[in-house]
């Protein structure tokens, strides 16, 4: 069987930041790595679930809304995977977009889809945290551009 991209990148040196895994067609996926996953220090439940709620739904409110594909939690708890369309949005779009809606979250008044009718885990999502964790990325990504993307 051959080896998924995402299991090619040696986890015991990664660094939280915004790197390219793959591009398939016109579909790019980002991976946003916030935490090392060797660390020990890995995020919570309610850190991933409050942070995909607030990103993926400015993500889908933005004016590149139409390239957005996916948005959503990597199953070790270290990061995210953002798809989008890369005949609307460029590799630099996509990084300023990012960095665009990582910088917006702060500015959120309510959690979005914090109930039993729109979330079926809606008790453990938390503003403040997901707030948190943005500002800790938006600030790992504040100088990033596309020639950062790669991971070392």
């Amino acid at each position: 069987m051959e080896r998924i991209a995402s299991f090619e990148v040696d986890h015991t040196k990664l660094l939280p930041g915004l790197y390219l895994s793959r591009r398939d067609g016109d579909i790019v996926t980002f991976d946003l790595r916030l935490k090392r996953p060797n660390s020990g220090d890995l995020l919570s439940n309610s850190e991933m679930h409050s942070v995909e709620h607030l990103i993926a739904t400015l993500l889908r409110n933005s004016k590149e809304k139409d390239a957005v594909v996916y948005f959503g939690p990597m199953g070790c708890q270290t990061g995210f995977y953002f798809l989008f369309d890369n005949r609307r949005l460029s590799l630099e779009g996509a990084v300023s977009l990012v960095k665009e809606v990582f910088t917006a979250a702060e500015g959120v008044g309510e959690m979005p889809g914090k109930s039993a009718a729109e979330c079926g885990n809606y008790a453990n999502l938390d503003l403040e945290t997901g707030k948190r964790v943005c500002r800790f990325y938006r600030d790992v990504i504040r100088d990033w551009n596309a020639a950062k993307l790669s991971y070392d």
